[in-house]
């Protein structure tokens, strides 16, 4: 509902002026007033003095106040799933993202640990292309080429991707921007080619890491923000199963009992960070221990310092310890019919919990299994809560309060 500036103003600056009596010593003068019976319009009033008193500058601010604080508010929700795999496992989650005028529907990974939206595009090398569905955006009436911006990322797997710049409609769950920044691959690394599902990421890490060059562009959540009813967006993601990202917010049938909360700060790439003050392993005591992580829905397993990662396998019967990225990391294999303790962590006052049965990341032949819990070095310290620990949970990214909760996932 449309409301003038002249009503907001009535209803919020009552009290606000009143203009000091003036004393003068000297001459004095006196002068008969006489009633005026004519009907004044009290809102007209209060403008017109609002005009006479307040400066320029800070009637724009006050109305922008107002104008924002009487727009409507919303909220979204989009459906995501694991991407379909012979061997079920949750190594990725796909959602849907609509983008450009008419609408074309891209599956992308949603990333909070990072600040870039790409997507595989006509403007991809062919010859790297492998069955993703490609954004065209000379088929978008919306879509504009930012003149000399550029982007180019690089994960902590070694993947990278770089390419060229647009700015398009892009809508998740009934949400829209209009003019997002759409990165727009020109090359890709052997990673993502080789997954044909999956057409791009979209980050939800704070604007803060994106890698935009000469102009960092701001993300997708950064930009729907303030029109949200909070702002803030849950993640909710399920053991082959359908999962969803809420924007704007919480939903009770998510979840039971309380959400913890703790403070989240960030680093240079955008990373929310958590400190955790300790960790129990099944039914075993908490040890305290300081834990600095980051939840990360584009990381599939769970990476913890060596001491902690250590401790949960060393009561793990038949598991062994195996080195990756050439001794960068390791991971541990266990017989598949072992059944896995919980991993449990704290959160502020309370505590959050992952599940034995989602330690289980993946098959690995002859009766073994991979383990969800990894260690990986060069991280800086920083612990990644990746899938394995965030899809038995809900997780709030409440950047209104620069906190992040964790409650128990229904």
């Amino acid at each position: 509902m449309k409301t003038s500036s002249a009503l907001l103003l009535a209803s919020t600056l009552g009290g606000v002026f009143a203009a000091p009596a003036s004393t003068q010593s000297g001459v004095t003068f006196s002068a008969t007033t006489t009633f005026n019976g004519k009907s004044r319009h009290v809102a007209h009033d209060l403008e017109r003095a609002f005009n006479k008193y307040v400066p320029a500058e800070k009637r724009a601010e006050i109305l922008a106040s107002l104008a924002s604080s009487n727009t409507a508010r919303s909220t979204g929700s989009a459906i995501t799933n694991p991407e379909p795999n012979s061997d079920h496992v949750d190594a990725l989650y796909l959602t849907e993202v609509k983008i450009g005028t008419p609408a074309q529907t891209l599956k992308l990974d949603f990333d909070t640990g990072s600040s870039d939206l790409w997507v595989f595009s006509t403007d991809t090398d062919s010859s790297v292309v492998n069955g993703q569905t490609l954004y065209n955006p000379k088929s978008s009436t919306s879509a504009k080429q930012i003149p000399g911006e550029t982007w180019a990322i690089h994960y902590a797997d070694e993947s990278q991707c770089s390419g060229i710049i647009y700015s398009d409609d892009v809508t998740v769950g009934g949400l829209t921007v209009k003019g997002q920044a759409v990165e727009s691959a020109q090359t890709v690394s052997q990673q993502f080619t080789d997954d044909a599902q999956s057409s791009g990421l979209l980050g939800l890490a704070l604007s803060k890491g994106n890698t935009a060059s000469p102009t960092k562009q701001k993300t997708w959540f950064d930009n729907i923000s303030a029109s949200l009813d909070k702002k803030l967006f849950t993640v909710r993601l399920r053991h082959q199963a359908a999962g969803s990202y809420n924007f704007g917010y919480i939903d009770s049938k998510q979840y039971s009992g309380a959400i913890s909360y703790t403070p989240a700060s960030t680093d240079d790439l955008g990373h929310r960070l958590f400190k955790s003050n300790g960790y129990s392993i099944g039914s075993g005591a908490t040890k305290s221990a300081s834990i600095t992580g980051t939840a990360d829905t584009g990381t599939s397993l769970f990476i913890l310092p060596d001491t902690i990662a250590n401790a949960y396998w060393a009561g793990v019967k038949g598991a062994q310890k195996v080195a990756i990225n050439n001794g960068a990391g390791h991971a541990w294999l266990y017989p598949c019919s072992t059944t896995l303790p919980s991993f449990n962590f704290n959160v502020g006052s309370g505590k959050a919990t992952v599940p034995g049965a989602d330690m289980n990341f993946a098959p690995n032949g002859n009766g073994q299994c991979v383990g969800g819990i990894a260690t990986l070095s060069g991280l800086g310290g920083i612990s990644i809560f990746g899938d394995v620990a965030l899809k038995s949970n809900l997780v709030i990214f409440d950047d209104a309060n620069n906190q992040l909760g964790w409650a128990k996932g229904l």
